[in-house]
């Protein structure tokens, strides 16, 4: 009797059709999947995805809060693609976040009795420092020592996350706070302004699609996104070519460092106002799907943004009208990663099988 053993044989060459259509078949699927687990929970799917996907966007108001959270999402997504595209793995943008949410905020906290038009950029220089500077710790590791940066990136998240806690209990503790652990309310020039009156949406939006364009020219017109391409897909092609890698890990982390500094700030000086223990609901991990999903491109990046910040709405909605944990947008967005590896692992591979 013959036996057939299944072997995974990369393709010669992938399609350009199917490279495009891997999110769009991701999403498809997730959505299918999720019909079918309300379905075993006792739902009606087709109701079950309108309160997730249509009825959190069904005003004025449900579409801000999905620019809200869309545009962290969207700056740290982008700032992840400068590592990704040259096979750094930076996992640490959540710790980066937080980072740039101190050194930022730590800036309005001081101030916060003072009302100048200064105050806001250099609260968002502040954000980019820390954010960067936090970045280029995994960086340094990894040119010095060769360790690994996707632990050394994973583990800053922790201690950056230990600090902010520290903060807000300790030393930047609000004293009329009647022990909440929060800070004193950032002044009227420390917070973002609103760009349209009864909504939430903010002027890091405006931030966010700025450097996203600035983002789109050095990876398509400059020197230096031509050598993130090229060291990603080659280092050995990169060294012989004369780029100096060390500088590139550099860069790509810095850069990736101070988005994700900037939406930290952008996230307190906007909705929040104050800083306190959960700043972020986990909006730097999350963008490592939102940097996938949108292929790694800019205009990718914004339309996966949207999407991913739709989950979050999704399940607040979910919550309320159906009686269910919130949880289920994590599986939701937990989904759509693991379509996404799939499709891409097939558009790439084929499954062959010989004796």
């Amino acid at each position: 009797m013959n036996n057939f053993i299944p072997t995974i044989v990369s393709r010669p060459q992938s399609s350009k059709v199917m490279n495009f259509m891997v999110p769009v078949i991701a999403v498809l699927l997730t959505l299918f999947t999720g019909s079918i687990i309300f379905s075993l929970m006792g739902f009606n799917p087709l109701f079950a995805l309108h309160t997730f996907f249509i009825s959190p966007i069904s005003n004025a108001y449900g579409i801000s809060e999905l620019l809200v959270k869309a545009t962290p999402l969207a700056l740290i997504a982008i700032g992840l693609a400068f590592c990704f595209k040259n096979n750094l793995y930076n996992i640490g943008a959540e710790g980066q976040l937080t980072m740039g949410a101190i050194f930022g905020g730590g800036i309005g906290i001081y101030f916060h009795d003072t009302n100048g038009i200064w105050l806001l950029p250099l609260m968002i220089i502040g954000g980019a420092v820390g954010g960067a500077l936090w970045g280029l710790i995994p960086a340094i590791l990894k040119t010095r020592f060769n360790t690994n940066e996707i632990l050394t990136s994973l583990m800053l998240v922790y201690i950056a996350l230990l600090i902010l806690d520290y903060l807000v209990v300790g030393p930047w503790k609000d004293p009329q706070g009647y022990s909440f652990p929060k800070t004193k309310a950032f002044s009227d020039s420390g917070r973002m302004p609103l760009l349209f009156s009864g909504l939430r949406v903010h002027f890091g939006l405006i931030i966010t699609l700025i450097l996203i364009f600035i983002s789109w020219f050095v990876f398509s017109k400059t020197i230096f996104g031509f050598q993130l391409k090229v060291s990603g897909f080659s280092p050995t092609a990169a060294r012989y070519a004369g780029f100096n890698q060390n500088i590139l890990i550099y860069l790509a982390f810095a850069i990736c460092g101070a988005f994700a500094g900037i939406a930290g700030l952008s996230e307190v000086s906007g909705p929040i106002g104050l800083l306190y223990r959960d700043i972020s609901p986990n909006y730097g991990f999350t963008a490592i799907i939102v940097a996938f999903l949108g292929r790694l491109h800019p205009i990718g990046i914004i339309f996966a943004s949207l999407i991913i910040a739709l989950t979050y709405l999704g399940a607040e909605d979910a919550q309320l009208f159906m009686q269910i944990p919130a949880a289920v947008g994590f599986v939701f967005q937990g989904l759509i990663l693991f379509y996404l590896l799939g499709a891409e692992l097939l558009v790439n591979f084929k499954l062959e099988f010989s004796k």
